[in-house]
């Protein structure tokens, strides 16, 4: 099918670039794009971590190389994100509940990214243990189901709480990803489900887009045209998923 071997490849690097940029891997623009190109659910998931995984190794070695990486602020969110993650990935939704809970997730990325506004870093005390473990759980656990990384929801929480300055938030947010996407992907093998045919080609464009976006979201902002269209396209993928 033509949007399966052009159109979605191309999306893909597109949600890559511009994801990367800000510190994300790109999961819920994947599942976007698979959405309007009709691929089935089953499919989805797995291949969103894949993808999520390959952007998020660029991603945190360029975060890490530019020096905005802090394990402080990370390690007390995957204690228990980790874990969740990989029992999120053995659950298999049933299409009916899964498309609508990913539309919600898509919508909800939408309103993230549009919220994302130029300001000046104010940097106040870090987390404490007893709002990260909770917090780090249901991230993990949403990543597992869905195939999102949990960076889209933890990012704007860092910034709101003022736990670290936007380019340290884009650095844990990265790597938090990273370590979710790897664990929902080992309980998503463990249930024996097998990986789209079409996946290597996908792979090629991510890891473009997620090295040039990685590599400037890590020393410049991002680009607002670009973060406006992909508003646009999370918002009707988020719709066909609710109403198709």
């Amino acid at each position: 099918m033509a949007s399966v071997d052009v159109v979605l490849p191309v999306l893909i690097f597109l949600a890559a670039l511009l994801y990367s940029s800000v510190g994300h891997a790109g999961a819920s623009g994947y599942l976007a794009a698979m959405a309007l190109c009709g691929i089935a659910p089953a499919q989805m998931k797995p291949a969103a971590l894949v993808l999520n995984i390959l952007v998020a190794v660029i991603g945190t070695i360029q975060f890490v190389r530019a020096g905005h990486f802090q394990w402080r602020l990370l390690w007390p969110f995957v204690i228990m994100s980790i874990p969740c993650a990989y029992l999120g990935g053995r659950v298999d939704l049933a299409p009916h509940i899964y498309r609508p809970i990913v539309a919600v997730v898509l919508i909800a990325s939408a309103i993230r990214m549009a919220w994302i506004v130029r300001r000046a870093d104010d940097v106040g005390p870090p987390p404490t243990l007893r709002v990260a473990l909770p917090v780090g759980a249901l991230l993990g656990l949403v990543s597992g189901l869905t195939g999102v990384g949990g960076g889209i929801f933890l990012s704007p929480l860092f910034i709101f709480c003022r736990w670290a300055g936007t380019k340290g938030t884009a650095a844990v947010s990265v790597t938090f990803i990273l370590v979710n996407s790897i664990a929902g992907l080992l309980g998503h093998a463990g249930a024996s489900r097998s990986l789209p045919p079409h996946l290597a080609t996908w792979a090629v464009a991510a890891v473009a887009g997620g090295a040039i976006g990685s590599w400037l979201g890590s020393r410049r902002a991002a680009p607002p045209v670009l973060r406006g269209l992909l508003v646009a396209v999370l918002v009707v993928a988020g719709g066909k998923l609710l109403f198709s």
